[in-house]
């Protein structure tokens, strides 16, 4: 095999040190690690909120939920990005609690007799599907052949238009029920700090044009203070120091139905992460194998199956920072470590936690439209490679996509289905993704001329490999 295509994978530095793999000077690690910390502070403080609120918490026990949960997203991230043994993918992935999780958890309050026995449930029921999850993760690797181009960039694509809609929630303000929700004055703020990203990307260089979205969000936020959108009563009210107590809301109690639905949501998690590993390996030019695929599966089943013990939920790995990692093509997992560290710091310091939340929601949707886009955008440049000029390539893309965004363009599609099968079939990653897989199967891989699609979409599955950083890597 030529060496070309080994270059163009592994992209390494002057040092010869992969870019993963690299350690930035300590102020620009440290930026950019906040940077991933306010790309995806809103996604793991939005599942506590809604939960906190359903069982009845009151504002301080809401706040010491909200604290716990991002304690154990960053504890979920070094296990990720740092890695211990067999786990931890080693990607720059920062790791939360996952939002498959709301709807079931939120059916296990409504259940409950006594509310106050409602986070035990949820936190035993937890337990269990993380372990039993982190059992499974090598079998559940080994579907990584399965995942061609045609497959990976179906499902980025699918993952980065999956998370607009967000990011237009976003823009409109913070709550959805208020009279000014979408006002002007929202979707101007929204569009200001957008057109600060997008001319800081445009006119600076180097570690400043990296920052841009931070310094987007820090200008939108200055700007909304005269628009009264900015509210500063989060850090004045704040604990200065607070510990997330082991098993502060009870011992964890375990209830099979509601072990069952969470165990559910962890093949949902499970999938989605695969397919996230996929995306962020093909944007770090560090193709996700099989092994390195059931060592991120073991960070993610882990720190959800030890997240409870800190009072936090099921965690898994978010796709809003892929956006970011393709946008600043800074692609060193420490930096993300870094995050994750500023995450445990925000977790035992509500103060330094209640700063991000400073953050208005408009402005978050401005810098999210160029965020989740940038992920649209590789999954569309994965296409590209992707054979599609063989019809049945073209059918896998139009079908998956279709499937895939059922959730977001119908969204009461499947109301008639079950409570359970709705939270697979909600999530338009996860069906997008076993669409893609299932269709792929049947076009190119059963079938007189299985061999020569598979040659187009997938030219490695023959078996030939390269090497990566050391490792076997098959993309």
């Amino acid at each position: 095999m030529s060496a070309q295509p080994v270059d163009e994978r592994v992209d390494e530095t002057t040092d010869g040190i992969h870019p993963v793999d690299e350690k930035l000077p300590a102020l620009k690690m440290a930026t950019t690690g906040l940077q991933h910390v306010a790309a995806m502070y809103a996604g793991v403080v939005a599942p506590p909120l809604i939960v906190g609120a359903a069982v009845g918490l009151s504002g301080t026990e809401l706040t010491f939920l909200t604290g716990a949960c991002l304690f154990t997203a960053g504890l979920a991230t070094f296990l990720q990005t740092l890695g211990i043994w067999k786990i931890g993918a080693r990607l720059p992935f920062v790791n939360g609690v996952t939002f498959a999780g709301v709807a079931p958890m939120t059916a296990i309050v409504a259940s409950a007799k006594d509310k106050s026995d409602a986070l035990p449930v949820i936190f035993g029921a937890v337990i269990v599907a993380g372990l039993l999850g982190f059992l499974a993760a090598p079998f559940f690797s080994k579907a990584v052949r399965f995942f061609p181009p045609v497959v990976t960039g179906t499902v980025i694509t699918l993952i980065g238009v999956s998370l607009l809609p967000v990011a237009f929630g976003w823009a409109q303000g913070p709550n959805p029920a208020a009279d000014d929700y979408g006002s002007t004055t929202y979707l101007t703020l929204a569009g200001i700090t957008l057109l600060i990203v997008l001319a800081l990307r445009r006119f600076t260089r180097g570690f400043v044009k990296q920052i841009a979205v931070l310094l987007g969000l820090v200008v939108g936020t200055l700007v909304a203070i005269p628009f009264g959108v900015t509210d500063f009563g989060p850090v004045a009210d704040a604990d200065v120091i607070g510990f997330p107590t082991p098993f502060h809301f009870g011992a964890p109690q375990f209830q099979l139905a509601a072990i069952l639905s969470m165990c559910v949501v962890m093949v949902v998690s499970m999938t989605e992460s695969t397919a996230d590993m996929l995306a962020l390996g093909e944007i770090v030019k560090r193709p996700a194998d099989e092994r390195t695929i059931a060592a991120g599966l073991r960070a993610d089943t882990l720190g959800s199956a030890l997240s409870p013990l800190f009072n936090g939920f099921m965690c898994s790995a978010f796709a809003q920072n892929i956006g970011l990692v393709a946008m600043t093509r800074i692609r060193s997992r420490y930096v993300v470590a870094t995050g994750g560290g500023f995450l445990v710091l925000m977790g035992l310091c509500p103060t330094a936690a209640s700063l991000i939340a400073v953050v208005p929601r408009p402005v978050l949707g401005g810098a999210g439209v160029v965020l989740f886009g940038s992920v649209a955008a590789s999954g569309i440049q994965t296409l590209v490679r992707a054979g599609l000029e063989k019809d049945n390539n073209v059918l896998i893309v139009a079908v998956s996509l279709a499937v895939g965004l059922i959730p977001i363009t119908a969204p009461e599609f499947y109301h008639a289905f079950p409570e359970t099968a709705k939270i697979v079939l909600d999530s338009g990653i996860s069906t997008g993704c076993v669409a893609a897989v299932l269709l792929n199967l049947v076009f190119n891989h059963l079938g007189a001329d299985s061999r020569e699609a598979r040659d187009v979409t997938h030219p490695m599955e023959a078996g030939e490999e390269i090497v990566a950083d050391g490792a076997p890597c098959v993309p």
